[in-house]
């Protein structure tokens, strides 16, 4: 495809599985996967970010399946998934450009799943599954209609938002669901000497840095979430700093009476302020949704 295309190039990804690594570089912007169907279409790797790295890939870059370099990405109707298992750093798909959307997809893995590195990032009607931090980074995303679910405890996000960011990971109207029976390592590192692991309880997110900024508006919280809700990461100080909001979720992990005292409930007018647009729309008013299909949208 061209440098820097004032047009869109779809790239249609037909129905299968497709191994092995792809970075999309900065100068090739504008790019569509579209596979077949969530179902039926998989980019699939199965490194981790500890393991050989045969291909010689810049070491920053081992050990994910997709890393976009390049703006203004959409993927949508197919699956990211790292299938390197329980014994390390293995990622889905990185996100280093800005204004990517991504929807109707599945986002596999068990630790550092999605990263959201830079810029703006929407995901609308995506099913993101892992266990530790699987949803991290220090960009702006929002999270509209996804299921995010946790493999057996662990940690729903690590965000590293800048200080002077106003907003970092946003989830509005998504489910979040837990697995409900005990993980056998087994399963993806068949060498493992690990013991299946009993189902333990998952939190929202603990701060990668001192300000991280998470936030679940009208979320349906299963009960596999932990009643404090929030981790510091083993460092009181982020207690101080972490941003981290709640407001009129709902299901049996969303109640509040047991919630860390240095998390914040949302107001009904601090909430008005969290809208796709007032979080991603930016100075180049950037509107995510104009770039979905009508029935994607809704």
């Amino acid at each position: 495809m061209p440098d820097d295309s004032a047009e869109r190039t779809v790239i249609h990804l037909k129905a299968g599985t497709y191994e092995g690594q792809i970075i999309t570089p900065k100068n090739k912007s504008k790019i569509t996967f579209e596979g077949d169907g969530a179902d039926k279409t998989t980019i699939q790797f199965g490194y981790n970010t500890n393991e050989p790295n045969p291909q010689n890939v810049e070491r920053r870059l081992w050990g994910i399946g997709v890393v976009v370099m390049s703006d203004d990405f959409m993927a949508h109707d197919l699956t990211f998934a790292n299938t390197a298992g329980d014994h390390g750093q293995a990622l889905a798909l990185r996100i280093d450009g800005d204004r990517a959307v991504v929807y109707d997809c599945r986002l596999l893995g068990w630790q550092d799943t999605l990263m959201i590195n830079n810029g703006r990032q929407y995901f609308h009607n995506d099913y993101i599954e892992g266990r530790v931090d699987f949803i991290y980074g220090s960009g702006t995303a929002v999270f509209d209609h996804c299921e995010i679910h946790s493999k057996n405890g662990g940690h729903v996000t690590a965000a590293n938002t800048p200080q002077d960011h106003p907003f970092g990971m946003i989830f509005l109207d998504c489910k979040l669901t837990g697995d409900k029976t005990p993980w056998d390592p087994a399963t993806t590192n068949p060498s493992t000497t690990q013991r299946p692991r009993v189902t333990l309880l998952a939190d929202l997110g603990r701060p990668w840095r001192a300000y991280a900024m998470v936030a679940y508006l009208r979320c349906e919280i299963g009960d596999h979430i932990a009643p404090a809700g929030w981790n510091n990461w083993g460092k009181e100080s982020n207690e101080k700093t972490a941003r981290y909001y709640e407001f009129e979720n709902t299901g049996p992990g969303a109640a509040t009476d047991k919630r860390v005292a240095w998390s914040h409930q949302l107001t009904a007018d601090e909430a008005k302020k969290f809208t796709v647009t007032g979080i991603l729309g930016g100075s180049d008013q950037w509107d995510p949704t104009a770039n979905l299909p009508a029935a994607a949208s809704k």
